[in-house]
């Protein structure tokens, strides 16, 4: 009997020891494999910058071991942002922009030190549509206007308020004659406009862009540039990282002539505290992989590869200058 107690204590001890090992191996396997999340903030979904996101994010996904990804809207002041306090890893945002965000200057209180270049992508232009029939010739006219200029931490939205101040005109001042601005999303935008609600409409992007392609079929735009070239020098002077820019005739079925505007370069940028190797694979992926995103949007046959480190004006991630120099890619 006191065996039996024996072997029966014995036998207990051992499946304890047993299930304790399994578990600690069964922790242990699932700590190791955890995958690294990596979270795309990219653009409105009315735009280029959420399809491409959604597609880059999908390929580096199945070609990079040990990532899950994911891809989520936003804008060029929020990605800066999003990355630098954790809660994005990647995003597309502005050359300028970025500058600004690690500096701590233009719409940022606080340098963002979080931040890393990727790649230079494209350029983008700031383009201001008006309904065919709508009064208004020039932003001078937008004093009382109902506008849809982008959500409040776009670039967009930045250079709609440049571009406002050069005419003594602020949102404020637009609410208080009677007008209206409404910070919502590149669809919204349209329904607005279709439905009568917003007089303009206001976005820094590729051309030709979807949105406005859509309301030229109806109720029919018509395109607003800066006439005035010492205005666009002053709002130039005023904010680094613009750059002259031109809506060419043709561009859109509305456009008969060249039109003024002002230019900024798309870029990509990743959390500083990501490693280098699995930067430098993203970087590889990205441009391994360049004829899948040109079958997104047409805009990425823009991007170069000799390109990736032009005008850049914040650090460039370790990883992404490895897989640059293996490139033989010079800034």
């Amino acid at each position: 009997m006191q065996m039996n107690k024996s072997l029966n204590r014995v036998s207990r001890v051992g499946r304890t020891f047993g299930l304790a090992v399994l578990a600690t191996g069964l922790l242990g396997t699932t700590a190791h494999s955890a995958d690294t999340f990596v979270r795309m903030v990219s653009g409105p979904s009315g735009g280029s910058w959420y399809p491409l996101g959604a597609k880059i994010m999908q390929v580096m996904d199945e070609e990079i071991d040990g990532i899950t990804t994911s891809n989520t809207s936003g804008g060029g002041i929020s990605n800066i942002l999003a990355v630098n306090d954790g809660d994005a890893e990647v995003g597309f945002s502005y050359a300028h922009t970025a500058a600004n965000g690690v500096s701590g200057t233009g719409k940022f209180t606080k340098p963002q030190k979080n931040v890393s270049h990727l790649a230079t992508l494209y350029g983008s232009m700031f383009q201001v549509a008006v309904r065919e029939d709508s009064p208004i010739k020039s932003f001078e006219d937008m004093k009382g206007a109902n506008i849809s200029p982008g959500k409040a931490k776009w670039t967009g939205t930045a250079f709609a308020e440049a571009i406002l101040k050069e005419y003594g005109i602020s949102f404020d001042s637009i609410r208080e004659n009677g007008g209206t601005v409404h910070h919502v999303s590149y669809t919204e935008s349209v329904a607005l406009m279709k439905d009568g609600h917003i007089d303009a409409f206001m976005a820094a992007t590729n051309m030709p862009q979807a949105s406005f392609l859509e309301l030229e079929q109806s109720p029919g735009i018509r395109f607003i540039g800066i006439n005035d070239p010492a205005k666009q020098q002053k709002i130039l002077a005023d904010n680094p990282g613009f750059v002259p820019g031109v809506m060419p005739k043709g561009v859109y079925e509305s456009i008969d002539e060249d039109i003024n505007t002002l230019g900024i370069t798309v870029n990509m940028v990743v959390s500083s505290e990501l490693s280098e190797e699995l930067v430098y694979n993203m970087c590889k992926s990205l441009w391994a992989n360049y004829d899948k995103f040109v079958e997104v949007k047409s805009v990425w046959k823009r991007v170069k590869q000799e390109d990736a480190l032009k005008g850049v004006a914040i650090p460039v991630h370790p990883g992404a200058q490895k897989c640059y120099d293996e490139l033989g890619v010079k800034g």
